[in-house]
């Protein structure tokens, strides 16, 4: 009998799972801005794409469906509910500097940085299509105590 792993083959224990105002835009975006690669787009009874999921450096780091997916219309994007959501997104990438570059010519509107932060990384903060806040950071040392912002 095959051993039970809890979770499939190159997907990563925590995924997020984002609503997008379209899918097919976001599959796009996500492409150019940040290097993720779609996986199978699953389409849904009217064609679109209801289901898809992104890998980035080998395994899979989100997965999203679009507003009113499966007959869901309380989920929305950060952008259409008019709020800024309290979490962030925290992705680690080889050039941060590169990234940061790359996701802005995409649409993405940087917020912060590219900046060396105390805690030991080369850090961007951006802000997706959706209105999601994204970190992208490349460690460039150890953390450093005294480069923590005083006051």
């Amino acid at each position: 009998m095959p051993t039970i792993k809890g979770r499939p083959e190159g997907i990563n224990w925590l995924v997020p799972y984002l609503t997008v105002a379209d899918a097919e835009a976001s599959l796009d975006f996500y492409h150019r801005a940040f290097g993720f690669e779609p996986e199978d787009p699953v389409a849904g009874p009217e064609g679109g794409i209801m289901h898809a999921s992104m890998k980035y450096q080998g395994a899979t780091v989100i997965m999203f469906s679009p507003e009113g997916a499966m007959g869901d219309q309380k989920m929305r994007t950060p952008v259409h509910m008019g709020v800024e959501l309290p979490i962030n997104l925290y992705v680690y990438c080889p050039d941060v500097d590169a990234l940061a570059a790359q996701a802005r010519d995409a649409g993405a509107v940087i917020l912060q940085g590219p900046e060396d932060m105390f805690w030991g990384d080369r850090w961007v903060g951006l802000r997706d299509p959706d209105g999601y806040f994204w970190s992208f950071a490349t460690n460039i040392g150890p953390f450093d105590a005294s480069r923590i912002p005083q006051g």
